[in-house]
C-alpha cells in the first residue's frame, strides 16, 4: 500500500499537471472504481463536468483534488492504483478505469488500477481544526510534514494507547502517513520492538521514534517512494527507488546494517514485521 511519501510523489506531480485545469468530461470504465461514490457512475460523471480543480492535496496516504465547487474529488489508490498524465490518443492502458478529459485539450488524467482495491469518490469539503479535508476523511490526523503538525502532540496521543507500539503508529487517527514499510523503518532506527507497549514507552523515546519515521519518510521521498514492482508510479509511469534503502522492511534473513544479526520476520496484523533480534529485543513478556 502507498504510504506518505509515495503519496506525496503522485500529489506533486498531479500539482504540476492538472491544476487549474477545467474537466470537460469524465468516462468511468470499471463500475468498481467508483464504488465509494455511493451515487453511482452518472451523478459521479455529471458532478465533475466543468469543474475547475484548483489543488492536489493530501494528508497522511489520502489524496485528493479541491475543486472549484468547494468539493473534493478522493482517490484511494489501494495497492495498485495509478494516477497517470497521458496525452490524448495514448493507447489505453489495460487496467484503465476512470478518464479524465479537459477542456484545453490538453493531456488527459487517468485512474488505473489492476487490482481494483483502490477507487474514486466525491466528498464535501469541511473545516477540521483549521484544515480543510474531505468530509469522508476529517477524523485522519496530521502527518509529520504537515506544517501544523505538534510533534508534543503526537508523542502525547502514541503513550496515551495500552497497545503494541508499531499498531499506534499505524492507527492513522493519531498520527498519518506512516504504513508497514516506514513503521519497520522507524522502529529499525530507534531501536524498537515492534511489540513494545505505547504506555512503557518514555516521552524522549517516543520522540525519537516519531523523528525517525519523519526522517526516513523524507528520505523515501528524495527518492521517489519505494516501489517494489511496477505497480507504484508517478504520474509519468517512473517507479521510486527507495527500495534499496532499506533496513529492515523486506530484509528477512539479510545481516542488519547496524550489527549483522539476520533480520527476523514476524506475523502482524495479517502482514508481516520485520526486525533485528539484537538491536531491537522483543519486550519480556
Amino acid at each position: 500500500m502507498p504510504e506518505l511519501p509515495e503519496v506525496e510523489v503522485v500529489r506533486a506531480g498531479l500539482e504540476a499537471h492538472v491544476t487549474g485545469r477545467t474537466i470537460s468530461k469524465v468516462e468511468v470504465l470499471h463500475a468498481r472504481a467508483i464504488r465509494r461514490h455511493v451515487q453511482g457512475a452518472e451523478d459521479f460523471t455529471g458532478r465533475l463536468a466543468g469543474v475547475r480543480i484548483d489543488a492536489a492535496r493530501r494528508r497522511g496516504k489520502y489524496l485528493w483534488l479541491e475543486l472549484s465547487d468547494e468539493q473534493a474529488m478522493l482517490a484511494h489508490l489501494g495497492m495498485s492504483g495509478q494516477m497517470l498524465v497521458q496525452e490524448e490518443g495514448t493507447p489505453d492502458e489495460k487496467h484503465l478505469r476512470v478518464r479524465l478529459r479537459f477542456d484545453d485539450d490538453g493531456p488527459e488524467l487517468r485512474f488505473v488500477d489492476q487490482r481494483t482495491f483502490g477507487g474514486l469518490a466525491l466528498a464535501d469539503l469541511v473545516e477540521v481544526d483549521g484544515a480543510t479535508l474531505p468530509s469522508t476523511i476529517a477524523h485522519i490526523a496530521r502527518d509529520p510534514m504537515d506544517p501544523a503538525f505538534s510533534l508534543d502532540a503526537a508523542v502525547r496521543a502514541l503513550r496515551s494507547r495500552r497497545t503494541e507500539v508499531k499498531r499506534a503508529l499505524l492507527d492513522q487517527t493519531l498520527v498519518s502517513g506512516v504504513g508497514n514499510i516506514y513503521a519497520d523503518e522507524a522502529l529499525w532506527r530507534s531501536k524498537l520492538h515492534w511489540a513494545r507497549p505505547t504506555d512503557k514507552l518514555t516521552a524522549p523515546k517516543t520522540r525519537v521514534l516519531l523523528e525517525a519515521a519523519t526522517e526516513v519518510m523524507n528520505e523515501a521521498l528524495a527518492q521517489g517512494g519505494t516501489s517494489f514492482d511496477a505497480l507504484y508510479v508517478n504520474v509519468n509511469g517512473q517507479s521510486g527507488y527507495f527500495d534499496r534503502s532499506l533496513d529492515a522492511y523486506g530484509q528477512e534473513g539479510l545481516p542488519c546494517r547496524r550489527c549483522g544479526t539476520a533480520i527476523r520476520r514476524d506475523p502482524f496484523m495479517n502482514r508481516s514485521s520485520f526486525s533485528c533480534p539484537r538491536c531491537q529485543p522483543r519486550p519480556r513478556g
